[in-house]
């Protein structure tokens, strides 16, 4: 499978204080281990990810929204959401790293792609920012795929903490299916099984939470078992998916065990759920540099290998 790699130093300039879990050292320990692998480095197609616009994200954030951040100073949006200088830049280039997957998936050049990407989104309200998250970038994504002609798009978030976001955003909806597992209750609160949609998005979120010190058995489980069973009927164009590597096992920020066995399991159940289609990755949560650096390798190479 030819898997593009979107990554950009931008990144890095989104600067969080030296106390805050989201710094830029996830994304050195990532390019450290990718870089110390000849035969995954050469492997990888190596993608600069264009910068999102406004009307791009409009479609998913208020107006009013989008102009409070991009005016902003720095500082904290939320009480753990850090604006630095070089914010701005590193968020609109994260969506903008998923826009450009779409576009390399519905070339034909990549079959799929993982968008190295800070700061992550999959918290990011229409007009609020949560947890480390400014714009959702998979959410934005979504909108995209449907507006280059991707007709269903499934969205899987298996980052420990809910992605209300997400959820909240495409709630209503039919055309695009939100599946999640994480820790519950745990940040931010929400991702009740009984959440299932509303209106015409009745039965397009499903949400599986998981007690705390939930480990590889259940998560395999679930992501080898139920989940291409929800893809098959739902049928999807592309899948989109939410990479939190905080339910690793050393994880400072959750109470889940996943070794780096069940994350190969999981990302091997992911894009075995339905042959054919494109499957693009973008980072979330993962605070152990070790595990994260790891288990990115892991989801790259079965992705290669498959």
């Amino acid at each position: 499978m030819k898997t593009g790699f979107i990554y950009d130093d931008i990144f890095l300039e989104h600067k969080t204080p030296p106390f805050h879990p989201e710094s830029p050292e996830r994304l050195r320990a990532i390019l450290n281990a990718i870089n110390s692998d000849l035969n995954l480095k050469e492997s990888l197609i190596w993608i600069n990810p264009k910068k999102a616009t406004v009307e791009d994200i409009i479609k998913v954030h208020s107006k009013d929204y989008i102009e409070e951040v991009l005016s902003a100073k720095e500082g904290y949006l939320d009480s753990d959401t850090f604006l630095s200088k070089g914010s701005k830049e590193a968020s609109l280039y994260a969506v903008g790293a998923v826009l450009t997957s779409i576009d390399y998936v519905k070339e034909g050049v990549i079959q799929s792609a993982f968008c190295a990407v800070r700061p992550p989104g999959h918290h990011a309200e229409r007009a609020e920012a949560m947890g480390f998250c400014i714009f959702n970038n998979i959410a934005v994504g979504a909108e995209y795929a449907i507006s280059q002609g991707f007709k269903k798009v499934f969205i899987i978030d298996f980052d420990v903490h809910h992605g209300n976001g997400i959820q909240n955003i495409f709630y209503d909806r039919s055309d695009v299916f939100y599946f999640s597992t994480h820790q519950y209750p745990h940040y931010p609160g929400t991702g009740r099984e009984s959440d299932r949609g509303k209106g015409k998005g009745i039965g397009f979120t499903l949400n599986i939470p998981l007690s705390a010190y939930s480990g590889d058995e259940e998560l395999i489980y679930i992501y080898k078992k139920r989940l291409p069973e929800v893809v098959k009927d739902f049928d999807p164009d592309i899948v989109l998916v939410s990479a939190g590597y905080d339910l690793r096992d050393k994880d400072p920020l959750s109470s889940i065990n996943v070794t780096k066995n069940g994350i190969e399991e999981i990302i091997k159940g992911i894009i075995s759920s339905k042959k054919g289609i494109p499957y693009i990755f973008a980072l979330e949560g993962g605070y152990n540099l070790n595990s994260l650096s790891e288990s990115v390798v892991i989801t790259l190479k079965t992705l290669i290998s498959h």
